[in-house]
């Protein structure tokens, strides 16, 4: 089956999913009231410098002042390049020693920034001096002179022949470096020249902004979701690109008349009565997504957790009982989940650490199997992923690059009642607290009566199951006890009033 993009447009926000043989695998989302701010050029200013850290908090505008790590202002190496999946291999130079943030920053200096990792949580943004600035097929490198090659392009004549056309474009000196990006795979030297030619007048416009720019300000802004999605997913395997808006749509072809001419044809309105998102199944995707279980053909499942440090997967063969050797069928609900849970990074969009559960597997080979069958599954991920063997406790840790927030974080927040924790006190807890609080506002103040006001259910629970508990105490005590319920309070909410 073909590839295809799917752009859903309404009046709140942008939808953008990849479906690849008939299968959803990722999904982009861009609301008008909430931005992603990775990409964006900022004029910062340096707040506080601090040398334990080797980082400096700066200042871009933003509700919490951004990160700047020492990392993140030297020049990249050959080995970082290489590690990032972005160029080919070249002689590097020793390693120098790594210099102190105060040697490269002092507070109030002006500089300009940009953002690589969203703000997370009670995290501010991440931030860059390595400046970079995509195309179609390009990634322009202002400040630095690296050329490089994609590493996503494996044939080596081709490789050779666009560092040709690079060598051309950039001369023999170069002012800037540059990166061939993995879209550039069979394109000819017209259109290489022509998306170099655009970014070296986006980079004249951001520096005549710059020139003029306060702290705080922005002074390059990436493109906005449709049109990033088609420079960005747009490959010889898409098929089709559905677009459900008609203002949309023919802006994009537009876009796509200027940029890759060759590939407008390939973009139509999609028309029917039938939402888009309805028809390929998205809607049910994101759905099961948010979901904190995921079925599995066979029978098994997969429990994905996220917390602050890392996510979770427990793998487990649930309703499948397979053949008549365990063992087999444990491999196999393995192999299954290994496919599923490369999907399910990429469709919740889960990075950093991230640790995987497989059922317990006695064979070695049966392990690597395991493990050969998720890193082919993750090869299609454009995120950055790095897998370790597994470990003495069969755990398999992982790291994926992340830049944004998760799907369930932009789609979702936490529970009122259980404050996110997923759990909430039981009626018996409930009761046996208030008892306690009973006794304890009669023993500090002098009362002839009490109320006590709960979620109704709460309530009942006092009126038909401690009705004995509740006379001990009334005698006990000395006070009535009189009972409220309020349907506006939580399971776990009560007060203790006296009258």
């Amino acid at each position: 089956m073909s590839d295809e993009i799917l752009i859903n447009v309404t009046p709140t926000e942008c939808r953008v999913a990849t479906v690849e043989s008939g299968l959803v695998q990722e999904l982009f989302l861009e609301r008008r009231d909430v931005t992603s701010y990775v990409g964006q050029i900022f004029m910062g200013r340096v707040d506080r410098v601090l040398p334990g850290m080797q980082a400096a908090f700066v200042h871009i505008g933003l509700g919490r002042t951004a990160f700047l790590h020492i990392a993140d202002i030297l020049p990249r190496t050959q080995e970082e390049c290489e590690e990032s999946n972005e160029t080919d291999a070249s002689p590097s130079k020793p390693p120098k020693p790594t210099p102190l943030i105060n040697d490269c920053l002092t507070e109030g200096q002006v500089l300009p920034v940009q953002v690589i990792k969203d703000p997370l949580g009670s995290k501010g943004a991440r931030l860059s001096t390595q400046l970079s600035i995509p195309s179609r097929y390009l990634v322009l490198l202002p400040g630095s002179t690296h050329l490089g090659i994609s590493v996503r392009i494996e044939d080596e004549e081709e490789r050779e022949r666009l560092k040709g056309l690079m060598n051309a474009l950039v001369g023999p000196e170069p002012a800037m470096g540059l990166i061939i990006r993995t879209n550039a795979e069979g394109v000819d030297e017209e259109a290489l020249s022509r998306d170099y030619a655009y970014l070296q007048k986006r980079w004249e416009r951001v520096c005549r902004d710059q020139a003029a720019a306060e702290a705080g300000e922005c002074i390059y802004q990436d493109l906005s979701l449709p049109y990033r999605s088609l420079r960005d997913l747009m490959h010889g395997r898409i098929d089709k690109v559905r677009i459900d808006d008609q203002a949309t749509y023919e802006a994009a072809c537009d876009f796509a008349q200027e940029f890759f001419p060759d590939w407008v044809d390939r973009i139509e309105h999609y028309t029917p009565a039938r939402p888009l998102f309805d028809l390929y199944g998205v809607e049910s995707e994101i759905e099961r997504a948010l979901s904190r279980v995921t079925p599995l053909k066979s029978g098994g499942h997969l429990a994905i957790d996220q917390t602050e440090a890392m996510t979770t997967v427990d793998v487990n063969t649930g309703g499948y009982v397979g053949t008549r050797n365990p063992e087999e069928t444990i491999f196999k609900t393995n192999l299954e989940a290994a496919q599923a849970i490369a999907r399910q990074l990429r469709l919740r969009n889960l990075g950093g650490i991230i640790i995987i559960d497989f059922i317990d597997m006695h064979q070695d080979e049966h392990k690597r199997q395991v493990l050969r069958v998720l890193n082919h599954a993750l090869e299609r991920d454009p995120a950055r992923t790095s897998v370790s063997e597994i470990s003495p406790l069969g755990l398999v840790e992982m790291t994926r690059k992340r830049t944004t927030e998760s799907l369930e974080h932009r789609l979702c927040e936490s529970c009122r009642v259980c404050g996110g924790t997923g759990r909430v006190k039981t009626a018996q807890t409930v009761c046996s607290e208030i008892f306690r609080e009973i006794v304890r506002a009669t023993r500090q103040f002098e009362t002839g009566q009490l109320q006590v006001m709960a979620e109704p259910s709460i309530i009942d629970c006092i009126l038909e199951e401690h009705e004995a508990t509740v006379a001990e105490l009334t005698e006990k005590l000395g006070a009535a006890i009189r009972f409220q319920p309020h349907s506006d309070y939580a399971s776990d909410q009560f007060d203790v009033v006296l009258l």
